[in-house]
């Protein structure tokens, strides 16, 4: 039995890989690695928790159990969007 083609994507963002440095994440077609130097908050959630994200306003990530949110475009020009984390 064969499947039939995959629907369309309606979350427009994925977690593809979560690893000791980090996070991959597919979102409009592109790959990106969330290092957690970079991204601190992601460090010690709960796996199911980073796999829950919501692309808002197709210009936002959102994490909703860690309140996270995100511009897509500080992921590829990260030196544009300083992060603060205290």
């Amino acid at each position: 039995m064969k499947s039939g083609v995959a629907g369309k994507n309606i979350s427009g963002a994925e977690v593809l890989d979560i690893t000791p440095r980090g996070l991959w994440l597919l979102c409009a077609g592109h790959e990106y690695f969330l290092r957690y130097e970079d991204f601190p908050w992601f460090k010690d959630a709960r796996v199911s928790d980073i796999a829950e994200v919501k692309v808002v306003h197709s210009q936002h990530l959102y994490w909703p159990k860690l309140d996270i949110d995100l511009s897509i475009k500080s992921l590829s020009n990260l030196e544009n969007y300083p992060l603060i984390f205290r």
